[in-house]
């Protein structure tokens, strides 16, 4: 059941950039590299993996550009982040938000390497399209995190809350006021 969520806020995503690409100060914003960075700072790696993939193939699908590039782009920035998540406590939303500037600067570095190596020259200019990209996606990233907090991980947080308060009741050698 949760697959077909996350399938279903993928496809959303996906389909709400490609409409808002006509809109010229939403074109910047990748609402696919968002879910990416989630469920990376959630610690699911094959989730972020699979979905980084997804979208990338996807939102390169729509877009007519290079296929794969955004995939590949997006399949490592997935990776990076989860690293970064892994070995570092990533839970608060000032450590999300140069989290988020970050896992954009380095998707589209990888994207415009992967279209300059295979000959497609880039549209607009490397920094400016970057900065564009940056701040659209961290500013609707800081939000959307929220969002996607509370649908995908509700559950989860309560199993983790009732699970502390039952191993503190049952720890042996403990004495019980009556």
């Amino acid at each position: 059941m949760r697959q077909l969520t996350i399938a279903g806020v993928l496809a959303l995503a996906i389909a709400l950039q490609s409409a808002l690409a006509a809109w010229h100060p939403l074109a910047y914003l990748d609402l696919g590299l968002i879910l990416v960075v989630y469920f990376a700072l959630q610690r699911e790696a094959l989730q972020a993996l699979v979905v980084g993939a997804a979208a990338g193939f996807a939102t390169d699908a729509l877009s007519h550009g290079l296929l794969g590039a955004g995939g590949f782009s997006k399949t490592l920035t997935a990776y990076i982040v989860f690293l970064a998540a892994s070995r570092v406590m990533l839970d608060t939303t000032l450590l999300r938000i140069p989290v988020l500037a970050g896992a954009t600067l380095i998707d589209n570095v990888i994207y415009v390497a992967m279209n300059r190596l295979f000959g497609h020259p880039p549209t607009m200019p490397f920094i400016q399209n970057v900065a564009y990209k940056i701040i659209a996606t961290t500013i609707a990233g800081t939000i959307l995190l929220y969002f996607y907090n509370s649908m995908f991980s509700a559950p989860a947080r309560q199993r983790r809350q009732f699970s502390v308060r039952r191993r503190v009741a049952r720890r042996p050698g403990v004495l019980r006021r009556r």
